[in-house]
């Protein structure tokens, strides 16, 4: 197996009796992060969650909050706003909006649940230029559903 290149990231816990932002297993991209409270998130309802962390990324990185595929999967609950970003400069606890796709059932977390996962990667900063237009693409100015990739159901014969 190849070395994986690792960053420094500072964290600071504000909860000590909860666990670090930690990989579950080798290759993993995101590190898990847990709930500070217990919450119940009603159906098609949404609820802003501490995960008792804050942290000090290196200028040219940046973390960004994703859904974990299992709560998603098995119970409809996904992160509004998906994916977060954590910016560089940002040294505030960081709080993940869920939001419960069910409609009947409500999802009740407890304290130390995980609810989500944390990426970290460089960014690119970027020097916005001004142009009088812009070179031609093979997409060109095709927007959303541009591509394809389904066919609308019709109705009628």
């Amino acid at each position: 197996m190849t070395d994986v290149p690792t960053t420094e990231v500072l964290l600071l816990r504000l909860d000590p009796d909860l666990p670090a932002p930690s990989y579950a297993h080798p290759g993993d991209a995101g590190a898990d992060l847990v709930t500070r409270v217990d919450v119940v998130v009603p159906p098609q309802g949404r609820v802003t969650v501490p995960t008792g962390v804050a942290i000090a990324l290196p200028d040219g990185f940046a973390a960004f909050v994703h859904p974990r595929s299992g709560l998603a999967a098995k119970h409809g609950l996904t992160i509004v706003n998906a994916p977060g970003t954590v910016d560089a400069g940002y040294r505030g606890e960081i709080a993940v909006t869920l939001l419960n796709t069910d409609v009947e059932h409500a999802l009740t977390l407890h304290r130390g649940d995980r609810i989500a996962q944390l990426v970290v990667q460089r960014v690119e900063r970027a020097r916005f230029v001004e142009a009088e237009r812009l070179p031609g693409s093979h997409r060109g100015e095709g927007g959303f559903g541009s591509s394809g990739g389904w066919k609308a159901a019709t109705s009628g014969p």
